[in-house]
């Protein structure tokens, strides 16, 4: 599809970095026509849109599209490709975090919050002092993880959703860094080596592993394992952070020094 649309990149809700964003199956896109299903509800009965307004629609493959509302019905919304243009948003490094799993809301915070800072991946990990143990954990709570995801991606202006891994043993997690160019661990007895001194500019870095532990951390047979496998210890310092606040932190920090926040 050629980026032919010309029309005014302004809508009914001001500059068009400020109208309402969705992700859709790319499926949903059809030509100059999207139609919406999952979104109805939140488009006609919460934000209360009509036809003749404008959304923007993201394909979560890099492209986003300025659509005008024709139609807002119960069950489907349709709208009419004004504009396509390239999804912007997205850091050029992909942190993917290997976050234990903790109890429900702290968990689902992380996802949100990291999703808001810049993650590209998700591996919840079962860790000796994780709370939940258990690593299969049921569909319907994958589904509501990636519902978080994606409203957190919509509200952030991200270009693409966070992949949502299955949860795997920390043993299999750290036998698996072979493909990252960088991998990392939180452990708060590593030292004064910091975020920072482990980057070490980050040349030639684009893919980051990160490991955040449970609350009391990471076991030191873990700590011992994940830098057999090649990763570095790090501590964000003398204060101690929950486990939740080090997720963001950390991953903030990696950004930051890589030139990722930057205006």
């Amino acid at each position: 599809m050629k980026n032919k649309r010309t029309r005014s990149r302004y809508g009914s809700a001001g500059r068009a970095g400020v109208l309402h964003r969705f992700f859709v199956l790319p499926e949903r896109i059809r030509g100059e026509e999207v139609v919406l299903a999952e979104q109805a509800h939140q488009i006609r009965d919460v934000l209360r849109l009509k036809a003749g307004e404008r959304i923007i629609v993201l394909d979560n493959k890099g492209r986003e599209y300025e659509v005008e509302l024709t139609e807002v019905r119960k069950d489907e919304a349709r709208g009419q490709v004004v504009e396509e243009r390239e999804a912007t948003g997205e850091p050029g490094v992909r942190i993917t975090l290997y976050q234990s799993l903790l109890a429900r809301e702290k968990f689902e915070w992380v996802l949100q919050k990291c999703t808001e800072v810049g993650a590209a991946r998700f591996v919840p990990v079962v860790t000796e002092r994780s709370v939940v143990r258990d690593s299969g954990i049921k569909a319907s709570r994958l589904g509501r993880w990636r519902r978080i995801i994606q409203e957190a991606g919509e509200q952030s202006h991200r270009g693409r959703l966070p992949e949502l891994a299955a949860p795997v043993k920390f043993e299999d997690a750290v036998r698996g860094l072979e493909g990252f160019d960088m991998s990392l661990i939180a452990a708060p007895g590593a030292g004064n080596r910091s975020l920072g001194a482990c980057l070490g500019g980050g040349k030639g870095v684009g893919r980051i592993a990160l490991f955040i532990g449970p609350e009391g951390g990471f076991t030191e047979d873990e700590v011992g394992q994940a830098c057999g496998n090649g990763a570095m210890a790090f501590s964000l310092g003398k204060r101690i952070l929950r486990t939740e606040t080090a997720a963001v932190v950390a991953s903030s920090v990696i950004l930051y020094e890589m030139g990722e926040l930057e205006g």
